[in-house]
């Protein structure tokens, strides 16, 4: 039987029908997730052309973590295209179901911040949002030196129920 590698890369062109893929899945897996199980509305034209975009950028980037040849978790960091607010990046992060508590989250991360610290992305500040119930993936952000910075009333809607979102934030200098 052949041993199982992971490993954490940066997304490329030819990754871009395995990651609709992925996110379909991945969405239809949790309600923590801006997205449901539609995945994002894109065909894999658009999303190839988007993450050439990515790879040409220095402060935006997608992340995947794979389970040999299979997508198993994927991270994005997008920064605003105004100047007064280009020292900061939004946080995305997703990992399948079957992979939460191995690891998986903590490798994209450790990616995240070795991306940041190896290349000059001007990035002073990374936020994200969270579900206030979802308390694995705040642990894991703490972990990882986020701090909660504030709460989102009515931030997700699931059906017709609203969740709370909690704000959070790591400074990088």
């Amino acid at each position: 039987m052949s041993e199982i590698i992971r490993i954490v890369r940066e997304a490329r062109i030819d990754d871009a029908a395995a990651l609709l893929s992925y996110l379909k899945q991945v969405g239809s897996e949790t309600d923590g997730l801006t997205f449901d199980a539609r995945g994002l509305p894109f065909t894999v034209q658009q999303e190839r052309e988007y993450l050439d975009r990515r790879m040409c950028s220095a402060n935006n980037i997608t992340l995947l973590a794979l389970e040999d040849d299979r997508i198993i978790g994927s991270l994005g960091v997008d920064t605003p295209a105004f100047e007064r607010l280009s020292h900061r990046a939004e946080l995305g992060v997703s990992v399948l179901r079957e992979c939460w508590g191995q690891g998986v989250g903590s490798a994209l991360l450790e990616g995240m911040l070795a991306w940041i610290d190896d290349c000059p992305t001007g990035l002073r500040k990374i936020d994200l949002t969270v579900r206030k119930d979802n308390s694995r993936a705040i642990a894991l952000y703490r972990k990882f030196g986020f701090q909660e910075e504030g709460r989102v009333s009515r931030f997700f809607m699931v059906g017709d129920t609203f969740y709370e979102g909690i704000t959070m934030g790591l400074l990088l200098d």
